[in-house]
């Protein structure tokens, strides 16, 4: 297992909202397609908690382990507001609400970086 650099966590936290980003703009641009069903991603926080992580032994009498790390993210049905007559069950108020969200979480991770990167410069200095 490799150590986990909170650069790296930032940067696939940005991976998994672009993906979260797609799959609202694909439930969007099908608003009016027919039989459409909604879709959303893991929530990241739960493909996270799935993710174990443990010491690593850089010594023979250290204790240590085998671990999997699972990084993927599914795409699965989303829960709607509404489904429609056509069967189509994207509410365009609840996509803007999930895009909101993840603008958010983007601003927030630009905001982590920033922090990291002014660390980075004043311990140079």
């Amino acid at each position: 297992m490799e150590p986990v650099f909170l650069n790296k966590l930032v940067s696939e936290n940005n991976n998994w909202l672009s993906v979260r980003q797609a799959t609202i703009a694909e439930n969007m641009a099908n608003a009016n397609t027919p039989g459409y069903r909604a879709k959303d991603i893991e929530p990241f926080t739960s493909v996270i908690s799935k993710t174990q992580l443990a010491m690593k032994a850089t010594h023979t009498s250290h204790m240590g382990g085998i671990v999997e790390v699972a990084r993927q993210s599914e795409v699965k049905k989303s829960e709607s507001w509404l489904v429609t007559h056509s069967g189509n069950s994207v509410s365009i108020e609840q996509e803007l609400m999930k895009a909101g969200q993840v603008a958010r979480d983007h601003s927030l991770n630009a905001g982590i970086a920033k922090s990291f990167h002014r660390m980075y410069l004043s311990s140079l200095r």
